[in-house]
């Protein structure tokens, strides 16, 4: 294995199914969680609640990918996808959220640009800009 690859492995966290976990979980790594917590993630560059998880709390993170179970409020700074059997019942905000066909969602979504990104468009530019897309397949 390369040096390069090792250092990629380094920055993701897997946290196995078996995991119980109650309080405050952040990192500067990317997490992977199959577990169930109660509590905050993040803040962390990208969190992905996989197929068999479940999160009672608030989501932190650059990049949020949903595929389990989440009650809580949901913040990213780049994106938020909730993939399809997902279900989610919290709040998302983003500049871009996507909600696949077959996903649970009750929360309300809210979209603004990032402001500290110069090549982000204003809402209002292009068709979708300012809506979240729902349906979609990957």
């Amino acid at each position: 294995m390369s040096a390069s690859h090792l250092a990629a492995a380094d920055k993701a966290s897997i946290l196995g199914p078996t995991l119980k976990f109650k309080g405050e979980l952040s990192s500067q790594e990317d997490l992977v969680i199959h577990g169930q917590i109660e509590g905050t993630v993040g803040p962390a560059p990208k969190v992905t609640i996989g197929p068999g998880a479940s999160i009672k709390g608030g989501i932190t993170a650059e990049v949020i990918i949903v595929e389990g179970n989440v009650e809580g409020d949901l913040k990213a700074h780049a994106s938020i996808t909730v993939r399809a059997k997902a279900h989610v019942r919290g709040n998302l905000e983003a500049p871009t959220i996507n909600v696949i066909d077959g996903a649970t969602l009750n929360g309300s979504i809210k979209m603004e640009p990032r402001r500290s990104d110069s090549h982000s468009r204003p809402v209002g530019a292009g068709s979708e800009a300012g809506y979240a897309r729902t349906g979609t397949t990957e």
